[in-house]
C-alpha cells in the first residue's frame, strides 16, 4: 500500500482498523451478499461514490452501473396533494427496504412537499426495521423539521455543513458557536471547540453520529469525537459532499456484513456495546478486538470522511482551479487503496 505522507500516525491506525469491515473478495461472496446497490432518485455522485467503492431516468444515463427506479411521487405526479396519504404512496419504496443493506436520503431530493412526507414515511419505516442510513442536504432539512425523526436512532449518519449546524442546532434549542464563529474566533482551542459543538448536538439529538464537514471534518457519536486529519483540496465545488455520503452508504453495508460475521476477522468478541469514551478508544485501538456496533459506526463515519477528502486532494492535485466533483468519482479507488488498501485474506467460515 502506497505511504500516506499527509495522515498522522492515529489515523494511520484507525485506516488500519478499518480494513477489519472492508470485506474480503472471497469466491463464496454472490452478488448481494455484501452491498446491493439500489437508489431511488440517489444523484450521480453519490451513487458513483458507492458504486466505485462496491458498487431517475437521467442519472440512470449516466452510467449502466446503476439500479435506478422512479418511484418517488411529488406534487407533479399526485392529483390531490392537499390530501396526500403518504403512508400509501411510500408503500413501494417500503416494500423495498428488506432487500437493502444502508439508504442514503438527500442528495438531489429536492423540497416538494409531497416528496418530503413520502420520505418522512420512509425514515420512519427504516428506523423501525434498524436499516442503517445517511441523512444529507435535504434529508437534513427533515430533521431540522422533525428532530423526533432521527432522536436516539444510533444506526444513522448526519452529514451537516456549516450553516446546516446552525439550523439543526436552532431547531433543538442548543446553544452552541457555530463553525464559522469559532473559526473567526481563532485561538490554539478551535479544534477542540468544535469537538465539543458537534458531540453536544450528538447528544441533544441521543447519540446520532454527525459528520460535521469543514476545513476538516469533525465526527461524533456524542461520547466520543473525531477530527479527520486527512488533507482536502483546496477548492470546493458543489457535489463533492455528495460523494461523501455515497462512501458512507458502502461503509454502513460493509459494516453490516462484518457484524452478520460473513467472514473471520480474526478479532475476539467482547460481547458489550462500548458505552464510555475509554471503551470506544479502546476498540478503535485494539488490533484484535471486535468493535461493537456503536464503534463501527462513528468509525465507519469517519472513513467516509477521510476517503472523501482524500478524492478532493488528489482532484485538486490534478485539475487545480478546474477541478469539479465528478473528478472526484475517478479518484475513490485510488484513495481506498492509498489510506485502506485490500484486506489480507482471512480465514472463513463454511
Amino acid at each position: 500500500m502506497e505511504s500516506v505522507h499527509h495522515v498522522s500516525t492515529s489515523s494511520k491506525m484507525l485506516f488500519s482498523k478499518v480494513r477489519k469491515i472492508v470485506p474480503p473478495m472471497l469466491e463464496k461472496f454472490h452478488k448481494g451478499s455484501l452491498i446491493r446497490e439500489l437508489y431511488t432518485g440517489a444523484p450521480y455522485f453519490s451513487a458513483m461514490a458507492s458504486a466505485r467503492l462496491a458498487m431517475l431516468f437521467v442519472i440512470k444515463g449516466y452510467s449502466p452501473n446503476l439500479m435506478v427506479h422512479p418511484l418517488l411521487p411529488s406534487s407533479a405526479t399526485v392529483q390531490d396533494f392537499n390530501s396526500t396519504d403518504a403512508p400509501s404512496l411510500a408503500k413501494p419504496i417500503i416494500g423495498m427496504l428488506s432487500r437493502l443493506h444502508a439508504l442514503v436520503i438527500g442528495p438531489g431530493l429536492g423540497r416538494d412537499s409531497v416528496t418530503l412526507q413520502v420520505v418522512t414515511e420512509v425514515i420512519r419505516e427504516a428506523r423501525s426495521q434498524s436499516l442503517p442510513f445517511v441523512l444529507d442536504a435535504d434529508g437534513l432539512l427533515i430533521v431540522t423539521e422533525d428532530p423526533d425523526l432521527v432522536k436516539g436512532y444510533k444506526n444513522c449518519i448526519l452529514t451537516p455543513n456549516v450553516v446546516e449546524f446552525g439550523r439543526l442546532a436552532k431547531a433543538l434549542g442548543v446553544k452552541v458557536s457555530s463553525p464559522a464563529e469559532i473559526a473567526k474566533d481563532g485561538g490554539k482551542n478551535t479544534a477542540d471547540r468544535e469537538s465539543a459543538a458537534c458531540e453536544e448536538l450528538s447528544q441533544a439529538l441521543g447519540g446520532v453520529t454527525i459528520v460535521q464537514k469543514g476545513p476538516h471534518d469533525v465526527i461524533s457519536n456524542g461520547i466520543t469525537s473525531i477530527i479527520s486529519d486527512v488533507k482536502g483540496g483546496l477548492k470546493r465545488s458543489g457535489g463533492q459532499g455528495d460523494t461523501l455520503t455515497g462512501s458512507l452508504g458502502t461503509f454502513l453495508a460493509w459494516r453490516a456484513a462484518y457484524h452478520d460475521k460473513l467472514w473471520d476477522s480474526d478479532e475476539k468478541d467482547n460481547g458489550k456495546e462500548a458505552e464510555s469514551q475509554e471503551e470506544v478508544q479502546a476498540e478503535l485501538t485494539s488490533e484484535n478486538r471486535r468493535m461493537s456496533p456503536a464503534t463501527s459506526l462513528l468509525l465507519a463515519a469517519w472513513a467516509g470522511s477521510g476517503i472523501t477528502r482524500e478524492c478532493s486532494r488528489r482532484a485538486f492535485e490534478a485539475k487545480g482551479r478546474s477541478m469539479q466533483a465528478s473528478d472526484l468519482t475517478d479518484e475513490v479507488h485510488g484513495a481506498f487503496l492509498r489510506l485502506i488498501g485490500e484486506p489480507d485474506e482471512p480465514k472463513t467460515h463454511l
